[in-house]
């Protein structure tokens, strides 16, 4: 059985107008699974519905703890693309305490919409779970990343290695 936590993020947005105005809609992780015909094996669960830039050290100490808790050995963890990283690096050493194997993804534009990368990133990211060794990774635009040695690059709409590994 593989855990899904859910935090909000882009890949969850559903928007209202022009401006920008948005809301945090239902997780949108098990559609995508649905849909590429993955029907069970897993377990949704909403911890928050934030963007990550209103992710606070409380909110990721509440992630943490959902991955200590978990009795999965795999867990993937739907996050916003802003602040991934950290958080990841926070989830890092409790994984590594517990032998388990955590994936981040998310995605730069939300799932409803047509030109969203949130299909592509589920799936390398279910993939990705799946093969890799424990650990925690960010799973981003077709590549696997280890915590700690990845950051966003915001102008260039990726994530890129930062060499730290």
């Amino acid at each position: 059985m593989i855990d899904i936590f859910t935090t909000g993020g882009t890949i969850d947005k559903i928007y209202f107008d022009a401006l920008s105005e948005y809301q945090i809609g239902e997780p949108t992780v098990g559609h995508i699974l649905h849909q590429a015909g993955v029907t069970e094996g897993f377990g949704i669960h909403s911890l928050m519905s934030k963007d990550s830039l209103e992710i606070t050290e409380d909110d990721r100490k509440a992630i943490a703890k959902a991955v200590d808790d978990s009795q999965a050995s795999r867990i993937l963890i739907i996050h916003g693309t802003d602040t991934m990283a950290k958080t990841a690096e926070v989830v890092k050493p409790i994984a590594a305490n517990r032998g388990q194997t955590v994936v981040f993804t998310g995605a730069m534009e939300p799932a409803r919409m047509h030109t969203s990368d949130a299909v592509f990133n589920v799936a390398c990211a279910w993939g990705a779970l799946q093969v890799v060794s424990s650990g925690v990774y960010i799973v981003m635009n077709g590549t696997v990343f280890e915590a700690g040695s990845v950051k966003k690059n915001r102008a260039a709409g990726r994530f890129e290695s930062t060499g730290n590994n």
